[in-house]
């Protein structure tokens, strides 16, 4: 894609997601195929992103250094742009590094590798929790009666590496809305584009999640549960809300890059 040295690129992809995810929050009833091509530029902008284009260098592995590693987070976050209909940023992870299993309450999303290499695992709940209709299986370790309440039954959708030359991996509102993000043999960065952002008091605050291992997978011979079997052939599996894990905090540093306004 030929470069516009006038518009910084990373302008151009606010401009674009602002007009995307705003046709796709007025889209009710309107013309399907426009959004689609709406969202297939955005998506052409987005894949051409580098880590240059944003001046950022990517970083390189340092051996450990103990304490003073254990202090810094193992993830930061470079803010870009913010509006109502999207929120623009940049998530810098350590060697080793990974953002739990955690969810966008009916949020879109884009994600983008500029240097390095992830791997995105990719959720989705499979309708209401557990209640009085549902029948969990029996899980290992045992869960405590009011944990079954946060129990979710889920899907695996994807479980996909991407590096600078991967497109974006996207989510929608009900497709992958669930992931978490390892970084794979080194430090990685990524832009991260959510329409709109998160935003509690609107229903959009952040969750996280554990996969939760069930007594089949742990050794019960499967033919004594084939419904649980079959489940696990689907790519069905179930999950456990849990607090932000403790070992994961996310730090903030200033964007590098071109100014951006939307």
């Amino acid at each position: 894609m030929p470069r516009d040295n006038k518009t910084p690129l990373i302008q151009k992809i606010a401009k674009q997601a602002y007009i995307t995810f705003n046709g796709l929050k007025s889209s009710a009833g309107g013309d399907s195929k426009v959004v689609a091509d709406k969202l297939s530029e955005l998506i052409s902008v987005v894949t051409a992103v580098r880590a240059a284009d944003l001046k950022i260098a990517p970083r390189k592995t340092k051996p450990s250094s103990g304490a003073a590693e254990l202090q810094s987070p193992p993830v930061t976050y470079m803010h870009i742009c913010e509006t109502d209909v999207f929120s623009m940023g940049v998530f810098l992870l350590r060697t080793g590094a990974s953002i739990p299993l955690h969810d966008h309450p009916g949020m879109n999303g884009m994600l983008k590798v500029l240097y390095g290499k992830v791997s995105v695992r990719c959720f989705d709940k499979m309708g209401d929790n557990v209640n009085g209709s549902t029948v969990p299986p029996e899980f290992d370790p045992p869960l405590a009666p009011l944990q079954m309440g946060s129990v979710w039954r889920s899907v695996l959708r994807s479980d996909t590496e991407y590096s600078e030359t991967s497109g974006p991996c996207l989510l929608t509102p009900v497709r992958d809305n669930l992931h978490q993000i390892d970084a794979v043999e080194g430090p990685a960065a990524f832009l991260d584009i959510l329409a709109p952002p998160y935003n509690p008091d609107d229903g959009r605050d952040c969750h996280y999640y554990k996969v939760l291992q069930t007594v089949a997978e742990e050794g019960k011979d499967a033919k004594d549960n084939p419904e649980q079997q079959g489940e696990k052939e689907k790519g069905q599996t179930w999950l456990l809300e849990v607090p932000q894990p403790e070992d994961f905090w996310c730090g903030g540093e200033p964007y590098p890059g071109p100014a951006v306004s939307v």
